[in-house]
This record gives structure tokens, C-alpha cells and sequence, in this order.
């Protein structure tokens, strides 16, 4: 198979569209039409994993982070990025980057954090913004049908837990077409007079222009009459971080030996102890500082995530207990699932698990 039909079906497990802006995710290096002899998913697309990839016949390399990240105008193969990328390109291996995308998938990093803790009664702890639209628009009782399905046979309708979501009222509507239309109903140049079908969807901003082409492909009017509106709706299911609960409440220190255990983290800092039991923790895989507030609201007694610098320690006010695992560690299963979810969907295919541990971060 072609890469570029291995890379829909990532991006059916980590839309682009749920990416960060500041991100770089997707094909970073390669041709999408080339012909895949085989998929290594790592961690990190270092020079190492493109050797091991050599050595294995893989030609594309799905990484969590990106190796590209931020703007690079030589290769001359000066540090260990534009090392990975001369000999990715050498040796016609492709790079292909989930990262923020998988993060805020409700089934992504976050889940698969609280799912190697056993937390259960998930939720997103930070709900994505700006990323609900709603489509209004308007046709005959006997078309309704025909569009609202289409609609929901390309995204449209999908609310939480729930889909084929509408909301649907009678109405009346005037038209008059001029001497060059072509009018499904009445005739050009007298004023028509009827009731029509308002409908309402909401859908995710990334699928307008795929609902838009079904609306248009199953509705009867000449001029279809639509209207699209940004939504400040908060996107539930979509989003940084997760919490969850426990079934049995733990003490502090307890608690942190058995994030150590399950993370397989060589060691961890963490806030002062309050001396309360942990029952609901928050997580956010890989650099968390930025929620410290949006966990102490949810009302969690933990919070577990990465990269906290030395002040952000007192940020936790004494409202909850927060540690530090490691990036790598809070992300370490990511690539398991990746693996795990290709295997599902492409069957008698190499989908082979780097043994690479690129970990920069080690301990004494």
C-alpha cells in the first residue's frame, strides 16, 4: 500500500485539525506516493530510529513528537535534527508526527495516562475552543430528510455522546427569481410563496467544507440558502489533559509510589503533602504547567504532568499535591497505541514498535 493511505487512517486516529496552532504535526519528510514496506512508530524520529528503520525495511517512521519543530533554513546535518532528516531523506524514509493531535483526542495521550493509572469516569480537563460551528439552512418538507442524512453521513450532528442531532422547524418563506434563474419551484419572475424546513447541525470546524459539498449535492434548490456561525461552545470531548477518578482513595506518598510503578518513572518530584487522601487526579502528558489552575479548579486532589519549573512548585497554593513524572514517562505508552490502533486497521503489514528508548532524561 501507498504511504498515503496509511496516513488517512492516522489521521482517523489524530485528526490534523485537532493539532495545536503552534504545532507541526503530519508528513514532515517524504512522498505520500511512494509504496510503504513497512511502518516504525517511536517516540522521537532521532538518528537512531531512522537506523534501526533502515534496518528493518520501514520506510515510514510515525513519530509522537516532531522532529521538525520550529523553522530550519540549512541541513547540514550540524545537530541531531537535521542528522535524523539527511539520512530520513538518503535513505527515502518518510516522517510522519501525531503529537498535539493525539493529545487532544478524547482517546489520546490523556486517556491512555489515565488508563495505565485505572482512573475511571474520564473527562476532558481542558475543552478546546473555538472549534464548534453551526450550520443553518433551509429546504422543501420532502427534501429535509435527504439533507439532514447527508449532512450526518459527513460529520455534521455529533454532540457528545450522541450524533444524527438536529433541530428542525416549519417555517415560511417569499422568493422571487430573476429572468436567468432556473427555479425548482413556481417560475422566474413571480413572487413565490411557501413553508420550508429550517435545519440546525453543529459539527467541527475542520468538516465544513466536506458538509457543505452534501448539502449542496442533495439539496433541490438552484441557490441553496446556508449560513454558518462560529460557536464560543467549549468542544467537551476535545482537549488538553484529562481527570479521573479512582475507585479506592490513597494516601500521598502511596499514591506517587504507585504513579512510579505504573509510569515506570525513575523519579519524581513533587509539592509539599497536604496530608489528604488522593481519590480524583487530573494529568496532562508532557509539559502540563499551564494547567496547574485548571486542575485546582476541577477540584482534583492531584495533578500529574512534566517539565515544572522550581516557582510553579508554590502554584499548587496548597489545594492539591503536584508531581512532576518526566515528559517522556507521562507520554510512554503513546507509541504502543499508535502500534496497537495501525495493527487494528491494516492487517498482514509490518507495524513495528521502535526499541529506541530516546529518552534524553536520565538518573542516578
Amino acid at each position: 500500500m501507498k504511504i498515503k493511505e496509511i496516513l488517512v487512517i492516522l489521521e482517523e486516529m489524530a485528526p490534523l485539525a485537532y493539532a495545536e496552532d503552534f504545532d507541526n504535526v503530519g508528513l514532515l519528510v517524504g512522498n505520500s506516493e511512494t509504496e510503504s514496506t513497512g511502518v516504525l512508530v517511536c517516540h522521537d524520529a532521532l538518528e537512531t530510529v531512522i537506523d534501526e528503520a533502515i534496518t528493518k525495511n520501514c520506510n515510514l517512521v510515525v513519530c509522537f513528537h516532531p522532529i521538525l519543530f520550529s523553522g530550519i533554513k540549512k541541513i547540514t546535518g550540524k545537530n541531531y535534527v537535521e542528522r535524523a532528516i539527511l539520512k530520513a531523506i538518503k535513505n527515502d524514509i518518510a516522517i510522519y508526527a501525531v503529537h498535539t493531535a493525539l493529545d487532544n483526542h478524547s482517546a489520546g495521550v490523556n486517556k491512555i495516562f489515565c488508563d495505565a493509572l485505572g482512573l475511571t469516569n474520564t473527562k476532558v480537563l481542558i475543552p478546546k475552543q473555538n472549534f464548534i460551528q453551526k450550520l443553518v439552512t433551509y429546504t422543501t418538507a420532502d427534501n429535509s430528510e435527504k439533507v439532514r442524512n447527508a449532512m450526518f453521513q459527513a460529520g455534521a450532528g455529533t454532540i457528545g455522546n450522541y450524533d444524527n442531532c438536529s433541530f428542525n422547524t416549519e417555517g415560511f418563506f417569499t422568493f422571487q427569481g430573476n429572468e436567468d434563474s432556473n427555479p425548482v419551484i413556481g417560475e422566474r419572475g413571480k413572487l413565490h410563496t411557501g413553508t420550508e424546513i429550517k435545519i440546525e447541525v453543529v459539527f467541527e470546524k475542520h468538516l465544513q467544507s466536506k458538509i457543505l459539498k452534501a448539502l449542496f449535492a442533495n439539496h433541490i434548490y438552484e441557490e441553496v440558502a446556508y449560513e454558518v456561525y462560529n460557536l464560543e461552545n467549549s468542544h467537551q470531548n476535545i482537549g488538553l489533559g484529562m481527570i479521573g477518578e479512582f475507585e479506592t482513595e490513597m494516601d500521598e506518598k502511596d499514591f506517587l509510589h504507585f504513579v512510579k510503578d505504573k509510569m515506570i518513572a525513575d523519579g519524581i518530584r513533587h509539592s509539599s503533602f497536604l496530608g489528604k487522601k488522593i481519590k480524583k487526579v487530573a494529568v496532562l502528558g508532557g509539559s502540563g504547567s499551564f494547567a496547574i489552575k485548571n486542575a485546582i479548579m476541577s477540584g482534583a486532589d492531584a495533578f500529574l504532568t512534566a517539565d515544572l519549573k522550581y516557582h510553579q512548585f508554590y502554584e499548587a497554593e496548597n489545594r492539591l499535591l503536584l508531581a512532576d513524572i518526566g515528559h517522556f514517562e507521562s507520554e510512554r505508552y503513546t507509541k504502543n497505541y499508535i502500534v496497537d490502533y495501525l495493527r487494528k486497521k491494516i492487517l498482514n503489514f509490518a507495524i513495528i514498535l521502535s526499541e529506541e528508548n530516546t529518552n534524553p532524561v536520565k538518573y542516578l
